[in-house]
């Protein structure tokens, strides 16, 4: 059943202007944004919050065609990044490749699940920047995620990341803290993964070598160009606090990963 808050209808995903709508289905709270990225295009992102999972999960297409989703597990401080990128048919690749991204958030990065799904927005055909530019962040992941084993670190993982199951990462440093967490075991977690081939622990970057078929180290950036990052509190005539807005922030992840062909990597050169 769904139920329409507003009096305006949400256009799909793909259209470059929309109006940002707030709707109500089967326990998901959606949001759909116009924001403008650095290069200086309007992209839509779709924000989707579930209260009963407790999580959020943000998508948008990038202008080259990549689709990105970034879903956060509150429940286990997980974040994952998935990207689909286009093939270059005309380069020898398939249509698309899939990869995700697993790694350990503070639930302090993000306004929480509950706060998302009650946000209001006022002229929802505006463009909106984000408050706050968080930078870079790089990864270097040294470990193979087994999907069908991941629900350990995060039940969403094999959902999400079904066509990627020879390309899904995470870190050692992302399993310790993990590990850290009530109830976590360190061995159980290491159920979920397995390392690089150990002849290729450190090869070079995919951008320094010529063949197409030898393994190299990739690099890809994803940057999530506006999220809610944070809640503004204000101060009633008691001086007693309250919420009164949310802080929208920029952030991008570099990721470094193995791959076993350089052709699985034609964009980092």
């Amino acid at each position: 059943m769904r139920i329409r808050r507003t009096a305006f209808t949400c256009s799909s995903r793909f259209l470059a202007l929309v109006y940002l709508c707030y709707l109500f289905q089967d326990g998901n709270t959606q949001l759909l944004i116009n924001v403008k990225n650095q290069g200086g295009d309007v992209l839509q992102e779709t924000i989707t919050s579930n209260v009963t999972e407790d999580v959020v999960t943000l998508e948008f297409q990038r202008s080259d065609g990549t689709l990105v989703t970034q879903l956060i597990d509150f429940r286990q401080n997980v974040q994952i990044l998935k990207a689909l990128v286009l093939g270059e048919e005309e380069r020898g690749q398939s249509q698309y490749q899939v990869m995700c991204f697993v790694s350990h958030i503070e639930k302090a990065e993000f306004i929480s699940s509950d706060a998302m799904a009650k946000l209001r927005q006022k002229n929802p055909g505006t463009v909106r920047m984000p408050e706050e530019d968080r930078g870079r962040h790089n990864f270097t992941m040294d470990l193979f995620v087994d999907t069908s084993r991941s629900g350990v670190i995060s039940k969403h993982i094999v959902n999400l990341c079904t066509e990627a199951k020879d390309a899904t990462y995470t870190r050692q440093a992302d399993l310790k803290l993990w590990s850290e967490q009530p109830g976590a075991s360190m061995s159980i977690l290491l159920s979920s993964v397995s390392p690089f081939p150990v002849e290729n622990t450190s090869p070079p970057r995919c951008i320094e070598i010529t063949s197409m078929w030898k393994p190299c180290t990739c690099h890809l950036e994803m940057c999530i160009g506006w999220y809610p990052c944070s809640l503004k509190y204000c101060k009633g005539k008691s001086d007693a606090s309250y919420r009164c807005g949310i802080k929208t922030c920029r952030k991008c992840n570099l990721f470094a990963y193995y791959v076993s062909q350089k052709q699985m990597c034609l964009w980092d050169e």
